[in-house]
């Protein structure tokens, strides 16, 4: 069994964080591995650990992800591979759907049982990438995961959280899964973990190497401006009685159209 987990080094979201000039500005040398990744990694290793075979962790970004990249290899990874944007976030900017490009060319070139995603990024929360890599490559595709077991058949049997209720979904080989991070609770690597992962193999490879042209990831959406969250305005209070304080209730409902 092999499994592929994408990952993402995302900027530490309890760090402090302002909006100048309509620019997010953050703390990006606190960064970690985003927590839904995480997640993903965590469930890869414990089918790795029941059922035997390989977890392999992939990211696209700067070289400073090879440090998030190690954390995973330290939770027991057994290699990774890191598709070097650098010079392109910077020249080109990239969304959701330039990330989803270059992971497709990757993986459409892999064998592979599952690849594994978180469900979005701590990030922007787009939640996007799971689902364009799977449409691009198009592999059956099962969201927002709590529980994955693996099938007799070599398929995957995905307990997913729907709007109303959890839902039971089979996925056969060859699936992409995104992972929530209510699935588990990632370890924590350990020493020997640590020193391990110096000595696994960590890949780097470029866009080039993958046939990927800054314009096949230009991106599909750009961000205007942040702005701050708008104060919340005051409720309105009734206080002269049950069947007075209805009718006020009522008419203000009925006056916004929340009736129907």
């Amino acid at each position: 069994m092999k499994i592929f987990v994408s990952i993402k080094m995302v900027p530490d979201v309890s760090a402090p964080m302002q909006i100048k000039n309509d620019e997010l500005i953050m703390d990006l040398d606190r960064a970690v591995l985003n927590a839904y990744d995480a997640s993903a990694v965590e469930e890869a290793l414990v089918l790795k650990e029941a059922h035997g075979g390989e977890v392999v962790v992939v990211s696209v970004g700067l070289a400073k992800a090879a440090e998030t990249l190690r954390k995973a290899l330290a939770m027991g990874a057994d290699s990774a591979v890191l598709i070097s944007t650098e010079n392109v976030e910077a020249t080109v900017g990239m969304d959701s759907s330039s990330f989803a490009k270059v992971l497709a060319a990757y993986f459409s070139k892999q064998s592979y049982d599952a690849l594994f995603f978180g469900k979005q990024s701590q990030d922007t929360d787009a939640g996007l990438t799971g689902s364009m890599v799977a449409e691009l490559l198009v592999i059956p595709y099962v969201s927002n995961a709590v529980g994955i077991s693996r099938e007799a058949s070599g398929g995957f049997l995905v307990k997913r959280q729907g709007d109303s209720g959890q839902e039971m979904v089979a996925a056969g080989a060859g699936c992409l899964i995104t992972c929530s991070n209510d699935m588990n609770e990632p370890r924590i690597p350990k020493l020997k973990g640590i020193m391990a992962s110096k000595k696994k193999p960590l890949d780097v490879l470029s866009l080039s190497d993958l046939g990927v042209s800054e314009g096949d990831v230009a991106p599909k959406t750009r961000i205007t401006a942040y702005r701050d969250i708008p104060a919340r305005q005051a409720g309105q209070k009734f206080s002269e009685g049950a069947a007075e304080d209805a009718g006020w209730v009522a008419e203000i409902l009925e006056k916004n159209d929340l009736l129907s």
